[in-house]
């Protein structure tokens, strides 16, 4: 499979990443299962882990919902948020990222972990998203390059192709200067936050009729002002 050339990522230097002298990132699972558990990566594409405490708070935000999920992780890196969704009780993860150095040491680390719920797809996210799956996912991690207007693409492939089943989770980082895209039509802003230089947001779905029921009851409350 040929290789995607990836723009040179500018993003924020994140303090949570330790690097040796050989050029390895080191992630720490922060949560779960394999919690405090150290993970090497190769420090390849520009790749930045999603910083502990933003983890912490997305998966407080999805607790509910993880145990058992079917998790896709898109633009994996490192794994912070594949790896650490399995951790904490996601039935399973598919990560995907186009850099085989990548991509090869995400298998390495789940054989680690002795862990037989991830997958992992050395393939272009846009390449990957661009057909229907046999099976949609309950939640998505998105984390791209910032700065290269990955989001509003990748929006229209998940929505349109429906990756995301009706009721599940996309969850987003990216650059804090910038707004965040609109969503498509169907999806709902349910949580945000900015931490320094990167927001992050999570977004529901929503399930067929429930945008007619919650129109219906905010017309019904209007009509009980009147």
């Amino acid at each position: 499979m040929a290789r995607q050339k990836r723009r040179p990522a500018t993003r924020p230097t994140l303090s949570h990443q330790k690097k040796s002298r050989q050029g390895r990132g080191e992630l720490r699972i922060i949560g779960g299962d394999w919690r405090s558990r150290k993970l090497s990566f190769p420090d390849a594409g520009g790749v930045r882990p999603t910083p502990a405490r933003t983890r912490e708070t997305l998966f407080n935000w999805l607790a509910p919902w993880l145990p058992g999920s079917r998790c896709l992780d898109l633009f994996a890196g490192s794994g912070a948020l594949g790896l650490e969704a399995l951790s904490r009780g996601a039935g399973t993860a598919t990560m995907v990222d186009h850099t085989p150095d990548l991509a090869a040491a995400l298998r390495s680390n789940l054989r680690l972990l002795k862990s037989g719920q991830g997958e992992v797809i050395c393939q272009p996210v846009e390449a990957f998203l661009s057909a229907a799956p046999a099976r949609p996912f309950d939640i998505v991690f998105m984390d791209p390059p910032f700065r290269q207007q990955w989001l509003p693409p990748l929006f229209r492939l998940l929505s349109d192709n429906h990756w995301v089943r009706p009721g599940g989770w996309v969850y987003v980082e990216h650059e804090s200067e910038m707004a965040t895209p609109a969503a498509p039509q169907g999806w709902s802003l349910h949580r945000s936050k900015t931490a320094g230089q990167v927001s992050y947001c999570l977004f529901r779905v929503t399930a067929p009729g429930e945008a007619d029921s919650r129109e219906e009851e905010r017309e019904e409350r209007r009509e009980d002002r009147n």
